[in-house]
């Protein structure tokens, strides 16, 4: 209880440095960075006749960011595997995948999946001679829907009511 009888929440602030991504409910790699996660709803405003201090908003469908996920490169190829895929069969094969937030204490404070993603970009680094960084390869996905809950499991293990190419039946 806080003062004169109202609740106080705690709020259990984290750092934006310790997060995993999960395909399909494994740990796929250790990224660096995360970027574009977000959702932006259209909308269309309305102006009444007569009605000169205020305006109607009419909300639309939610349009989705794409995300960029960035890793150190190494001799793993799923993320070409997925790409190339997409690029060469009929069958594009969409995943879900969670983006786990942990604490100092490694407990997950927050979980985003990106229902039925898939990949729409994937960008080798840059190689200079005379450069002394790690080389970072960089994958883009794009998504239907978003879920977001506190912990893990945010739904990353199957497509249900999807048919093989990840559409709604």
């Amino acid at each position: 209880m806080g003062r004169n009888n109202s609740t106080t929440y705690e709020l259990n602030y984290v750092t934006a440095n310790r997060f995993y991504v999960e395909i399909e409910s494994n740990i796929a790699a250790s990224f660096s960075e995360c970027s574009g996660l977000g959702v932006t709803i259209k909308k269309e405003k309305y102006l009444e006749g007569g009605v000169n201090d205020q305006q109607r908003v009419i909300l639309g469908q939610a349009e989705f960011s794409d995300v960029t996920l960035k890793r150190g490169m190494t001799d793993d190829l799923s993320f070409w595997n997925w790409v190339n895929q997409i690029l060469t069969s009929t069958k594009k094969q969409r995943r879900n995948i969670n983006i786990l937030l942990f604490n100092q204490a490694g407990e997950t404070m927050q979980c985003w999946t990106l229902l039925a993603a898939i990949p729409v970009a994937w960008k080798a680094p840059a190689l200079q001679a005379s450069a002394n960084t790690v080389a970072i390869e960089e994958l883009t996905l794009t998504y239907e829907g978003l879920k977001v809950t506190k912990s893990q499991g945010g739904g990353a293990a199957n497509l249900k009511g999807r048919d093989s190419l990840a559409y709604f039946a």
